[in-house]
């Protein structure tokens, strides 16, 4: 499909892309081409060879990883957001799955342009160098949601990210089916609808997929949030605080870099 002007703006407005040239933006698009896809198509499997770095202009991604017979949801990617950029720098295979939850469209991009980009221009690899950092600690802060947190504090915390999200309404709609929303906190369906039932306790009631949190002052004493896990409350003082803030008021992104 042909690109527009229009979308080759949007990309280059993302973080990785905003302060190329345009001869380094044009190399790094050359030859990248758009595509739509419906919900429910697979993008790519774990262990499969990644020639392109993928930007979801619209519609939600689910990064799935699986092991035997399991499978868990890794992340939920909403636009403007690119996937799979560590792999594209490694040239290596994938550890994710990936397939779209709604109609989606998303751009491809070469992972032989991007990386004979990379080695071309210093600029270009240090703005590369600082996604994948992103993407790192976003993988850090996972890590330590899922490892020091129990499944009733991660539901809350999700809330409460979601209401700053939101704009701080008193009623958020979740943004994913409940199903999607378990496997994201590492929880089963049981456990999740378990978790709601406790937080009605600190104000939270469920409609389907709305969501009122009557006493927010109290569901946050239970979630202790912490700028040292929650990325809706970065340290502003800091230089990686204010990147972080940065990020956080641009539209919902969610570092996925495997």
């Amino acid at each position: 499909m042909t690109m527009r002007a229009s979308d080759l703006d949007r990309v280059k407005a993302l973080p990785l892309f905003r302060n190329t040239t345009p001869e380094t933006f044009r190399d790094v698009t050359g030859g990248a081409f758009l595509q739509r896809f419906p919900s429910g198509t697979t993008l790519l499997l774990e262990g499969d060879t990644v020639d392109f770095l993928y930007v979801l202009l619209d519609g939600t991604v689910e990064l799935q990883g699986s092991w035997k017979q399991k499978e868990t949801t890794l992340a939920v990617l909403r636009p403007v957001s690119t996937f799979i950029l560590a792999a594209v720098v490694l040239d290596a295979d994938a550890l994710m799955s990936a397939h779209t939850l709604e109609r989606s469209e998303i751009l491809m991009l070469s992972g032989e342009a991007l990386r004979r980009t990379m080695k071309q221009d210093p600029d270009f690899c240090f703005a590369v160098a600082q996604e994948l950092s992103g993407c790192y600690r976003g993988l850090v802060r996972g890590v330590k949601n899922q490892k020091l947190r129990g499944g009733i504090e991660r539901l809350a915390n999700y809330l409460i990210t979601q209401r700053v999200r939101q704009g701080q309404p008193e009623t958020i709609q979740l943004p994913h089916e409940k199903r999607v929303l378990a496997s994201l906190l590492g929880m089963t369906p049981e456990n999740l609808s378990r978790a709601f039932s406790s937080l009605s306790t600190y104000g939270v009631v469920v409609k389907g997929p709305l969501v009122t949190i009557g006493r927010p002052e109290a569901l946050e004493r239970l979630a202790r949030p912490t700028p040292l896990i929650d990325n809706h409350m970065p340290a502003a003082d800091t230089l990686v605080g204010k990147a972080e803030a940065e990020r956080w008021t641009a539209p919902e992104r969610t570092y996925a870099y495997a």
